[in-house]
């Protein structure tokens, strides 16, 4: 299920002006290319989501299967020949940008790409970005402390490191993936939330009037941060979300990008239930 929930948050190829005419018109081939990947996606998609003959459960698994022969095959596969072939000119560069946007990768594997694009790279402002944000990933892996961050005079240590197990659920009123989670997020609460387990919901990327009406809607009883912006992500390495983690007594990060079934899982693991 994971890998739906990416779906929505593809990037459109991007594009600037490169030096030289070669440079240029390999640089369109690309977003062609790719531009034809997401319509062909896209167009699947919608198709899929729309019709009403099929359950949510065999939407999941279709959508899934299309995510991961298009996405994670094809322009994973496009982007990572386009790198290879275009080491430190702008078209690598643009290819690592829409890899990154749109297909998962571990930290370490961009991490490689990155050095592989050398100063080209280095100097794009975007590629710094995500440099930074890939080692925020890798310093906030599991096994590692949490990192407190605060938020309108509210800390993450608030909750987090406080005896308890507590699951942190990223997210934002504009984000369906996100609203789609709650459910599952809202049993696991009502049946484990006591003495030793709780929830906190730290709304990234939005507007707080926003995140207050959505969670009124979604029956969001838990703790929330609101209004963290970008200093959740930045904190913890992560650019979609939901993001969902949980974390032990101590505050030791035990578990990163939980969906679906696995949130229960890990939680009713944790508590020894």
């Amino acid at each position: 299920m994971r890998r739906l929930f990416l779906l929505l948050s593809l990037v459109v190829p991007f594009f600037f002006s490169c030096s030289g005419q070669s440079e240029d018109k390999r640089l369109e081939a690309f977003n062609n290319d790719a531009q034809s990947l997401f319509d062909s996606f896209n167009s699947q998609y919608q198709k899929t989501v729309s019709d009403t003959s099929l359950t949510i459960e065999s939407k999941h698994a279709i959508l899934d299967s299309l995510y991961g022969e298009i996405v994670d095959t094809q322009l994973r596969d496009l982007c990572l020949k386009t790198i290879k072939d275009n080491a430190n000119n702008s078209v690598g560069v643009a290819a690592l940008k829409v890899l990154y946007r749109n297909v998962e990768m571990t930290p370490q594997q961009m991490k490689e790409l990155i050095n592989t694009l050398g100063s080209k790279a280095g100097n794009d402002e975007t590629v710094k970005q995500i440099s930074s944000t890939i080692e925020a990933t890798l310093s906030t892996s599991e096994g590692s402390m949490f990192k407190d961050f605060e938020v309108d005079g509210v800390k993450l240590s608030n909750f987090v490191g406080k005896g308890k197990y507590v699951l942190v659920d990223f997210w934002a009123s504009w984000c369906g993936p996100c609203k789609e989670e709650i459910p599952t997020i809202a049993k696991v609460y009502e049946k484990y939330a006591g003495a030793d387990f709780d929830v906190l919901s730290v709304a990234v990327w939005d507007k707080p009037e926003d995140t207050k009406k959505a969670a009124g809607e979604l029956g969001i009883v838990w703790n929330q941060i609101i209004n963290a912006q970008k200093v959740a992500s930045d904190t913890y390495g992560f650019n979609s979300i939901p993001q969902i983690m949980l974390f032990g007594p101590d505050g030791t990060l035990l578990k990163r990008n939980l969906r679906g079934e696995e949130i229960e899982k890990a939680v009713k693991e944790a508590l020894g239930r």
